[in-house]
């Protein structure tokens, strides 16, 4: 068993109490956040959740990182697949009173992990171009995606600083990371998927980032280029749990 499922006090809400199905480990993440206003952001995430906020403001993070050693509950590390880069777009929010995150995207540069992914749980999980480089505390990571004759690409160097720190409850740190529900929309469906880690132990960091279109969809709703917040996290251990129906798209018929 892993230590992580004896760790649980720091949760918003208990386990699950089906067996977990999946696990991963997440390395050398970057957590790049963006404050934006709820009623710009409204437009682009399901009326149906609602949009969580931070002392009146949403967020908006950005989270390029390398996974390693995935394998299903039972079964060995999976050939091939095992190991990949990804990189998330997400937000903030509720469902029935439940925090959660909502992506955006999730890239990653193995088809097999975006097939499965897109089947498994309804994601929006799309194949992208990835490179990552390590040299002791130095990182760069790059994605460039083509969709749309748009293309979406993330080129960052960051810098990891030795300090670790606990975020404290009720802090923005705190509500930023410790998220333990995904929300998806499968046709009329809501979809939420529970995850399990330990509670985060993250660094200060410095990025520098030469090129992001990744928030473009959003359009004229321009951010401010540089990010508010930003974490550093060296590894963690993930455990996700069946996904489960929770909800219906309503439709105009419906209301």
């Amino acid at each position: 068993m892993y230590f992580e499922l004896n760790e649980t006090k720091h949760r918003p809400f208990p386990l699950p109490k089906s067996p977990w199905v999946l696990t991963q480990v997440w390395n050398d993440m970057l957590f790049l956040h963006y404050q934006i206003d709820p009623t710009l952001l409204r437009p682009y995430v399901p009326e149906e959740l609602e949009i969580d906020s931070y002392e009146g403001k949403a967020w908006i993070s950005i989270i390029p990182f390398k996974i390693t050693k995935m394998r299903a509950r039972g079964l060995p590390h999976f050939p091939y697949l095992h190991t990949y880069l990804e990189l998330n777009v997400r937000t903030y929010v509720k469902y029935k009173g439940v925090p959660g995150i909502y992506f955006f995207s999730l890239d990653a540069d193995k088809l097999l992990a975006v097939l499965g992914a897109q089947v498994g749980l309804g994601l929006p999980y799309k194949k992208a171009h990835m490179y990552f480089q390590q040299e002791r505390d130095q990182f760069y990571f790059q994605s460039v995606r083509e969709s749309n004759k748009k293309t979406y690409q993330l080129d960052v160097h960051y810098e990891r600083k030795q300090i670790l720190y606990e975020p404290l409850p009720n802090s923005l740190d705190f509500w930023l990371l410790e998220r333990y529900s995904m929300y998806s929309i499968w046709g009329d469906l809501i979809i939420r998927g529970d995850i399990h880690h330990d509670q985060w132990k993250v660094s200060m960091v410095h990025a520098h980032i030469s090129t992001n279109t990744m928030l473009d969809f959003l359009g004229d709703e321009t951010l401010d280029p540089a990010p508010q917040h930003m974490h550093y996290s060296r590894r963690k251990r993930f455990l996700f749990f069946p996904p489960k129906i929770v909800g219906k798209i309503k439709h105009s018929t419906d209301k």
